[in-house]
């Protein structure tokens, strides 16, 4: 098996750097699942203090941070290491990946085209609650997750704690998803293709597996868009209008209101889509002293708490909400 790369110090010519400071990106707040469920992928592990291993486009990395530097390192696939000579303990022949594309690719997950530290300044002036908790969490950005990954994640997210989600994501990605390669004797894995979950066997092997009721709205939930939108038309909801996109989703097998904003507001660029379950719910009412009747959640006091954290923070009302 190959080892894992945890600094820039191992193997220093398999790693690169983008400039990148931590009012832009704290790493440890965006990708530790400690973090409320919506800012983060549950597919990041910290491999050993302050670096982080994860799957990303179907390749395995590590990440960390140095000052003002977001340093990574690629992992090639298993097959191109078999023959392989170690220097130092380094691989001979590094992931066959271009530079540019795999600066490209962070990137794009981690939205750096997008100013945080100017929108924390917005939020600040708009919102004094905001600005008190802001020094304390800095640099938290929302990811621009796989669509397909993001939604099946969120699917097993109901009525579920983030330890159990975790281990239930890792059972998925095992039974489904094509390996990866080995680090230090952990196996990683892509995330399962729609086709892969919409078999006609999945739903009984996801009960195998621990799932429960989930593991129809799993199966159902791939077919309905295996028979219909597609993996493509799914990707294309990044440019239709959020309410379009929400009603799409909440057309889906285990999909409600929560998970659709949590889906579009993660994956789909609706950087306005703002996630409301009871806990937000209690600091709009409590905290915001937002007005709304009733004694539970409701779909109407869904959509006005929404409606409310929009005019106050914005178009990205979903990143100031993640924070």
């Amino acid at each position: 098996p190959m080892k894992l790369r945890d600094a820039p110090s191992a193997c220093p010519s398999l790693w690169r750097w983008l400039p990148c400071p931590p009012a832009e990106l704290r790493l440890d707040l965006v990708l530790s699942s400690g973090q409320s469920f919506r800012g983060a992928s549950f597919r990041w592990w910290e491999s050993s203090p302050g670096a982080w291993t994860g799957v990303l486009g179907e390749r395995v990395w590590t990440l960390r941070q140095d000052g003002d530097r977001l340093w990574y390192t690629v992992y090639g696939e298993e097959d191109e290491h078999e023959e392989e000579e170690e220097q130092d303990g380094c691989p001979a022949k590094a992931a066959k990946l271009d530079a540019a594309e795999t600066d490209r690719i962070l990137r794009d997950y981690f939205q750096l085209d997008v100013g945080l530290s100017a929108l924390y300044r917005a939020w600040g002036a708009a919102d004094p609650l905001f600005r008190s908790v802001a020094s304390d969490f800095p640099g938290v950005r929302v990811l621009r997750q796989d669509p397909v990954e993001c939604l099946f994640s969120f699917i097993c997210t109901s009525n579920n704690h983030i330890s159990r989600i975790t281990a239930m994501i890792e059972r998925l990605c095992q039974a489904f998803g094509r390996r990866l390669c080995c680090l230090d004797s952990r196996p990683f894995y892509a995330f399962p293709s729609l086709s892969a979950l919409a078999g006609a066997d999945a739903e009984a092997r996801l009960r195998t597996l621990g799932f429960g009721y989930r593991a129809k709205f799993v199966s159902r939930s791939a077919r309905a868009i295996a028979e219909g939108l597609g993996t493509e038309g799914l990707c294309q909801l990044r440019t239709t209008p959020y309410a379009e996109a929400r009603r799409v989703l909440c057309a889906l097998p285990g999909v409600g209101a929560k998970v659709a904003d949590c889906v579009c507001l993660l994956s789909l660029d609706k950087a306005e889509a703002v996630p409301v379950d009871t806990h937000v719910w209690h600091i709009a009412r409590q905290r915001y002293g937002v007005a709304l009747g009733g004694k539970s959640l409701t779909p109407r006091a869904y959509q006005e708490i929404g409606n409310f954290f929009r005019g106050l923070w914005g178009p990205h009302a979903g990143w100031a909400q993640a924070v």
